[in-house]
């Protein structure tokens, strides 16, 4: 009977049994690696699709949270005090971010990779990312803890590491496996030869180097990279260069960035005919102002293989290769004819604010360049509407095209509807454009990832919702100052599971029932502008605090929320950055009890009466978790400035 009865029991629930064993943390070594992989490859559709729902599947069992633990890659602590747990669970994690941590000390990364065993996640290190960790507590000795630990460690992100000296220069050089190092990619004013020498000699299996605003660093040093570090493939020595450097003639060299080296003028460029790498594809000399057309064709001429070359803010020349002409004064019509007319298998244009060009540049651009797949204008003026309609006849591979503050219309739009390729679609401060036109985009263009329609006060809901309906791809979008548009527009988006950055500032008719869609629906949203909406109040907070856990920036400035609604943002614990100023409705104890509590906030815009309010010694520990407070002074202010008042001003605007 027992033996009947346990041969109905596995009849019964053959599924349920499969599902057991496929989960066991325990399995038999041999079933091991398939059912792992087919595990890991559901998974990944999962983190796909809503990363979020991993932490749903490990809290179902603990096979499950086996399971999502030998799954997980990359580990993300909030703050460096969750590190050493992290690494202990993450065993098999090769690439450690602390970019979400605003203070690393030196005693926590020690303690945390030094004192693992060698099964753990420590030793499997392959890439650490380092970059946020500010002041105080990082330095040469986290960096000796990490190369003693971490044998296999290949990448190392040091960036805007502003304290960081030779001495841990010396300890990158240790690590004997970097590749790509991004140490002393900061203003290391502390770097001097000994330090760029340092790593020279120790990392010659270096691939990527960045050095941009290491004043410190000498031609000797530079000298030592090119000797030793043979393998390096893309270089950064942006403001740091008073002559052409020797690294030029490193045979894998591909990438090169010499943004802001003054010193290099045509002299120096009429060296690298004997001098340079073939290999060279891109080469940065934006903002290197004693370059002319002399100097630049002896790149053309020395650098066979160069694919993009970027001369923007230089001083005017008559161009012969440039792709990005952005801010470039001096282009006119004439010489950029004359440009596109020679380069027709252009991929990517940017001649943003070239205020001098008109139609005639557009006709030149449409008609030879008609493989374009990126275009800026923004702020070209003197380009009418129906010279723009050239775009979308003609350029129908464009993935990103900026139109900012142009004088774009409906007509415009319904030609542009042809690029059906649109990735992304700039069209700000165009004055012209209502939900007719937008409606042609949301037809046409599924594809569209991200579209920016700051002030484009002719807008209303029914142009959104075609966007909501016909991109359900959507990530980011921007209806900052379209003052006629309501709670509709946010309900239709919320059905854009994508979106992870809105911005809705000066909405006045946007309310608590449209953010409310948004944070349900939007699980993934990151960023959230909502400054000057009078009507959203704390309902909105709280539906934010329950749904949208990636929420890391918000503004919240001159909205109807009061203590309770921010406090109900401090359960959201990767809040990282709140701009609130002009808040009626909140108290200093109320601030002070949300700022406390929000434990890993790194930038806090406040206005600067709440400081003399607000304890002393509250300021002093949120700052030492890394938060860095920014005070605003400014009047309370209302009223929205008028469309064509706000075009004028931008006229004059470099950036937007």
């Amino acid at each position: 009977m027992a033996a009947a009865a346990s041969h109905q029991q596995q009849h019964r629930h053959p599924k349920r049994r499969r599902l057991a064993l496929s989960l066991s943390p325990y399995p038999t070594p041999a079933a091991a690696p398939p059912l792992d992989s087919l595990l890991f490859l559901i998974l990944d559709r999962v983190a796909e699709a809503d990363p979020r729902a991993l932490k749903s599947f490990a809290l179902a069992s603990r096979a499950c949270h086996a399971a999502e633990s030998r799954h997980r890659r990359v580990v993300r602590p909030l703050r460096a005090d969750l590190l050493p747990a992290a690494l202990a669970r993450y065993r098999s994690a090769t690439r450690l971010d602390l970019s979400l941590c605003a203070r690393v000390p030196d005693a926590a990364i020690a303690s945390a990779v030094s004192g693992s065993s060698p099964s753990c996640s420590a030793s499997a290190l392959c890439a650490v990312d380092l970059s946020r960790s500010r002041g105080f507590g990082f330095g040469a000795a986290g960096v000796a803890a990490l190369a003693a630990s971490c044998p296999g460690l290949a990448d190392l992100d040091l960036s805007n590491g502003v304290d960081l000296g030779d001495a841990t220069a010396v300890e990158v050089a240790r690590a004997k496996g970097l590749r790509s190092p991004e140490a002393l990619a900061c203003a290391l004013e502390a770097a001097h030869r000994h330090g760029a020498r340092g790593v020279a000699v120790g990392c010659a299996e270096l691939r990527e180097l960045s050095l941009k605003w290491c004043l410190g660093v000498s031609d000797l040093g530079v000298q030592l990279l090119a000797l030793k570090c043979r393998k390096l493939v893309s270089l950064d020595l942006s403001y740091t260069m008073d002559s052409f450097p020797a690294i030029i003639k490193l045979p894998n060299l591909q990438e090169l960035t010499l943004v802001g080296c003054i010193g290099i003028d045509d002299a120096a460029l009429g060296s690298l005919e004997r001098e340079c790498s073939k290999s060279l594809q891109v080469l940065d000399m934006s903002q290197c102002q004693n370059i002319t057309d002399v100097g630049v064709s002896s790149i053309l001429k020395s650098v066979p293989n160069l694919l993009e070359l970027d001369l923007s803010f230089c001083c005017p020349f008559t161009p012969s290769v440039e792709l990005n002409l952005s801010k470039c004064s001096g282009v006119t019509d004439t010489e950029l004819s004359f440009a596109v007319s020679r380069l027709k298998n252009l991929l990517k244009l940017d001649i943003t604010c070239c205020r001098n060009i008109t139609d005639v540049s557009l006709v030149a651009i449409t008609s030879s360049c008609t493989s374009l797949v990126s275009l800026r204008m923004e702020s070209c003026s003197h380009v009418s509407s129906g010279a723009l309609q050239l775009i979308g006849k003609h350029c129908s591979h464009l993935e990103e095209l900026d139109l900012t503050d142009s004088d774009l219309d409906d007509e415009g739009l319904k030609a542009l509807a042809r690029c059906s390729k649109l990735l992304s679609l700039k069209i700000g401060i165009c004055l012209k454009i209502s939900d007719e036109g937008l409606t042609h985009i949301g037809r046409s263009c599924p594809k569209l990832r991200d579209i920016d329609l700051y002030r484009c006060g002719g807008l209303g809901d029914d142009g959104i919702i075609q966007i909501a309906q016909g991109c359900p791809m959507i990530e980011s979008i921007n209806l900052s100052y379209c003052t006629e548009i309501t709670d509709r527009s946010l309900i239709s988006l919320s059905k854009c599971a994508k979106l992870n950055t809105l911005e809705i500032r000066g909405c006045p008719m946007i309310t608590s029932t449209g953010l409310s869609e948004i944070a349900m629906g939007c699980r993934l949203l990151s960023k959230l502008d909502i400054k000057k909406c009078f009507e959203i109040n704390d309902v909105g907070m709280l539906y934010l605090s329950q749904f949208s856990h990636s929420l890391h920036q918000i503004n919240l400035s001159y909205c109807s929320v009061t203590d309770i609604g921010l406090l109900s943002l401090s359960s959201i614990s990767g809040l990282q950055n709140m701009t609130i100023v002009h808040l009626a409705g909140i108290t200093p104890n109320g601030l002070t009890a949300t700022l406390m509590l929000c434990g890993c906030l790194t930038k806090v815009k406040l206005h600067e009466a709440f400081k003399s309010m607000m304890p002393p010694h509250m300021i002093k520990n949120v700052e030492a978790r890394g938060s860095v407070f920014q005070w605003i002074d400014k009047p309370f202010k209302v009223e929205v400035e008028p469309c064509d008042v706000w075009k004028q001003q931008s006229q004059d605007m470099l950036v937007r």
